[in-house]
């Protein structure tokens, strides 16, 4: 097989670079697995093995420094006849730990290089995550406060399958590369080589002194067995495969006419617990059922359970190009901390506005229509006022009409819950 390196391109690493002997590497072992250019993807990130995109003819993607792993995910779950291949130095490892982390944990086909050099190569000698404390670096002191991070240790303890830590200047690499590319499950190569444009300019370091480093630690050469299990993209799809189809979308037809042409907005303000965003829904659906454009921008704090609770809905005879509520056509004010959150609404309206509100709130000034509506006295429920509320715009054939009401409690619920649901109409529309 012919070699994938990039004639138009040729691999240009400092005199002495550990990462010249990697890409001949890596190229060989592609030549032995028979591969062509269409049937790799390269993905790499920011840094001097950055470069082993180009150096290639292959699918590529170089991308953001640490986020490697994360492309190569995308690629491989879209693509995963490809053999995807990561190159990453121990800068952009350190830099992008928790993809390296996920990667493990995921088991998704992929081959992660490692070119481990101690530093920061490209932007100046700078300590990484995997420096010596007693290097000298770029960044002075700082690589004295750190303990440097065994990567494949981590990468054990974090469930990869497969790896390997090994010197650059092994004669086998080329096959260590190889059995790490057909190995189906996340495979890691820690590969330890020289910066001779940073580093070693300070440090005195060479192939026997790697080679000497290396066999004081624990030997790591391939299958991890206690981190065996299927891949990750071959699991998904075979799980995938058993679930039941999604649901269809509902669809909603247009049966009715709106009481209105034209643009009509509303604002819900109430708090956690009201089913304020649930009001605004079935009001979108309402005007779903007579055929008109509808939005909904809700607005609730993060603790869902207490606080206020906005839904701003827009329903339109035509396009709807802006969201933006200034001046809506109705408000339904259902708590206090809701009409505060958007007190500055009040400001702009004027008795085109109709404001539905309940006792015991305060209104900002306003020149607005006011209708107060005493649904605690009526024994509804502090969680059925804002459908109450669409009850009685319905009633008057204000934004919406009951049936397209009674349409859009069809659409969004069922059996016993559809049931209460028109209970409530019929019982606003008896009692208030």
């Amino acid at each position: 097989m012919d070699s994938l390196l990039n004639k138009d391109r040729p691999p240009v690493f400092c005199p002495g670079c550990s990462h010249k002997r990697i890409t001949t590497a890596l190229d060989k072992a592609f030549r032995n697995m028979g591969l062509k250019g269409n049937e790799v993807g390269i993905v790499s990130d920011i840094g001097c093995s950055g470069l082993f995109d180009t150096f290639f003819h292959t699918h590529a993607l170089h991308g953001l420094h640490g986020r490697a792993l994360t492309y190569a995910a995308g690629i491989k779950l879209a693509r995963p006849e490809l053999k995807v291949v990561v190159t990453m130095g121990d800068g952009g490892q350190g830099i992008g730990g928790a993809h390296l982390l996920a990667a493990c944990r995921r088991n998704l086909d992929l081959t992660l290089l490692i070119l481990n050099n101690f530093n920061f190569g490209m932007t100046g000698g700078q300590f990484s995550a995997t420096t010596p404390p007693d290097a000298q670096v770029g960044s002075r002191f700082l690589n004295q406060l750190e303990r440097p991070l065994d990567v494949c240790q981590v990468a054990r303890s974090a469930g990869a399958p497969y790896v390997t830590r090994c010197s650059s200047y092994r004669k086998d690499l080329a096959a260590i590369i190889e059995q790490a590319i057909r190995f189906e499950g996340f495979s890691i190569i820690d590969m330890w080589g020289i910066c001779p444009g940073r580093y070693t300019r300070s440090n005195k370091l060479t192939p026997k002194m790697i080679e000497a480093s290396l066999g004081q630690l624990p030997p790591l050469e391939g299958v991890v067995a206690e981190n065996a299990r299927p891949e990750y993209g071959r699991r998904y799809r075979e799980l995938a495969a058993r679930q039941h189809p999604a649901a269809e979308p509902v669809k909603i037809e247009k049966k009715f006419d709106p009481p209105q042409i034209g643009r009509r907005e509303v604002t819900l303000l109430g708090s956690a617990g009201q089913r304020i965003l649930t009001a605004g829904e079935i009001l979108c659906l309402a005007g779903l059922s007579a055929g008109l454009k509808a939005t909904q921008k809700n607005d609730y704090n993060i603790t869902v359970l207490r606080g206020p609770s906005i839904s701003e809905l827009v329903l339109s005879t035509e396009e709807i190009g802006f969201t933006g509520i200034d001046k809506p056509d109705v408000i339904i004010a259902l708590s206090q901390e809701g009409i505060d959150r958007r007190k500055s609404l009040f400001g702009s309206i004027d008795q085109d506005t109709l404001i539905i509100q309940i006792p015991g709130v305060t209104l900002p000034p306003s020149q607005a229509t006011i209708h107060t509506v005493n649904f605690k006295s009526s024994g509804i429920r502090s969680s059925d006022w804002a459908t109450a509320a669409l009850v009685i715009l319905a009633k008057s054939n204000t934004v919406l009409t009951l049936q397209m009401l009674n349409a859009a409690l069809e659409a969004r619920f069922s059996d016993k819950s559809l049931s209460a649901a028109k209970d409530l109409v019929e019982k606003v529309k008896d009692s208030l």
